[in-house]
């Protein structure tokens, strides 16, 4: 009822306004206030409306609604809405490259694939390696892409998927098929819970959070995975409460709000502070790789505080 006295209305203002001389041609219409006097206008459009009712059909045989006056409706362009995948030029060489960089993201998601069946057959450390090459894969697709010059938001979002299937399920499957047996089975699945949750949290807190060129916001999950996943495979000779602990402590410190140190910035360290390191390795991996991981961790929670005195 509502639409057909708006039709009426309009088809009486052109109407009048033909008859004032104030319409200039068929399909141009002026302001109302130019038309006739409003109080006049809507006593008219009103008695229209009584006494010719809501018959849109009956309306447009008297008086046909010009295309400027007549509703429009959405067009529907399939074209439109479609984004290319690869931004800028489409050549057989550019293709070629975003091809490559997206092939290295699928080779992280189908070893991350593996190392979860692989895990589940019982053989962890097999598993942990394939983990490893996940993380390899992932540090590949990101430089190329970069370093090709055919980064996308496509290969962007493909990351971050292949993300949480390496990282964010394959290292918990990982690490609980490396505790079963040596710690409750619940208090094993509970941690491999938090780091799935966390690595979800985390990647999502990344996606829609605005990068900075220093600092991760929390432990990133590629970090987290490596860690885990080094853990199994070099087999630390620690007790499984303390194991199950340190994975929980690892799950929380990727979605905290301390800033931890990207690798670009840990490499322009002064060399000397490499050697220790080094040296650790060669008498003791085992306890190098623990003393470097605590560093890594306590970094965070020191810059924050350094940050806020500063500020």
């Amino acid at each position: 009822m509502r639409r057909s006295s708006t039709f009426a209305r309009q088809v009486l203002l052109v109407r009048v306004g033909r008859r004032d001389g104030d319409l200039r041609g068929d399909t141009e219409l002026v302001l109302p206030e130019r038309l006739v006097d409003r109080q006049r206008r809507r006593y008219l459009a009103d008695r229209f409306d009584r006494t010719i009712g809501p018959d849109r059909a009956e309306l447009e045989a008297i008086m046909p609604v010009s295309p400027a006056v007549a509703p429009t409706t959405p067009v529907d362009d399939a074209s439109a809405m479609s984004i290319p995948l690869l931004p800028g030029a489409r050549t057989p060489a550019r293709r070629m490259k975003f091809a490559l960089v997206n092939a290295c993201t699928l080779a992280s998601l189908v070893l991350g694939i593996n190392a979860i069946f692989v895990a589940m057959a019982g053989e962890a450390r097999v598993a942990a390696l394939l983990l490893i090459a996940c993380v390899a894969f992932d540090g590949l697709d990101g430089a190329l892409a970069r370093k090709l010059g055919v980064a996308s938001p496509f290969g962007a979002q493909m990351d971050s998927l292949a993300d949480m299937c390496s990282f964010g399920l394959a290292a918990p499957v990982v690490v609980y098929a490396s505790l079963v047996g040596s710690a409750p089975t619940g208090a094993a699945a509970v941690a491999a819970a938090l780091v799935a949750g966390c690595a979800a949290i985390r990647l999502a807190r990344f996606n829609v959070s605005p990068k900075d060129g220093r600092f991760f916001c929390g432990v990133p999950t590629t970090m987290a995975a490596a860690v885990l996943a080094l853990t199994v495979a070099i087999g630390l000779p620690l007790p499984a409460v303390v194991q199950i602990a340190g994975v929980a402590l690892l799950a929380f410190a990727m979605v905290s709000s301390f800033p931890y140190a990207k690798l670009a910035r840990l490499v322009k360290l002064p060399p000397w502070l490499w050697l220790a390191p080094v040296v650790g390795a060669l008498v003791d991996i085992r306890l190098t790789f623990a003393l470097v991981v605590v560093g890594y961790l306590v970094s965070g929670p020191l810059l924050w505080l350094h940050q806020r005195r500063t500020a």
